[in-house]
């Protein structure tokens, strides 16, 4: 018994930093840490996962309603090699300044008329 006081007396008078922790298989804590993240992209996929298939057909036809102002866009900046990085302006303005040297720019198409790309 005077044994088992010397001891825990002994124990809780060692400092913590000269304490050393019990010796854990190196792997251990690696795959509790792993198989918790598992877990929680496992619950995330399944809330998540439903849902990810109304964002990708809201974004299709998000594209859908883009893609004739877009190639509008397109048709009338060309290439865009040959413009400067944009500017911004005090008032909020952007201005797409074409580069010294750049090859004039296309015919602009009459509204409604479209270019096949």
């Amino acid at each position: 018994m005077k044994r088992i006081a010397f001891a825990l007396a002994l124990g809780l008078a060692t400092p913590l930093a000269a304490q050393t922790p019990p010796e854990v298989p190196p792997d251990t804590g690696f795959s509790l840490i792993e198989r918790g993240a598992q877990m929680l992209m496992q619950q995330f996929l399944n809330e998540v996962g439903p849902r990810l298939g109304e964002v990708q057909d809201g974004l299709e036809e998000a594209m859908a309603a883009l893609e004739p102002a877009l190639r509008e866009l397109l048709t009338m900046i060309g290439d865009i090699r040959y413009y400067e990085a944009p500017e911004r302006l005090p008032n909020g303005d952007i201005l797409l300044r074409r580069k010294p040297g750049a090859p004039q720019l296309p015919v602009p198409l009459a509204p409604g008329e479209s270019l096949d790309l």
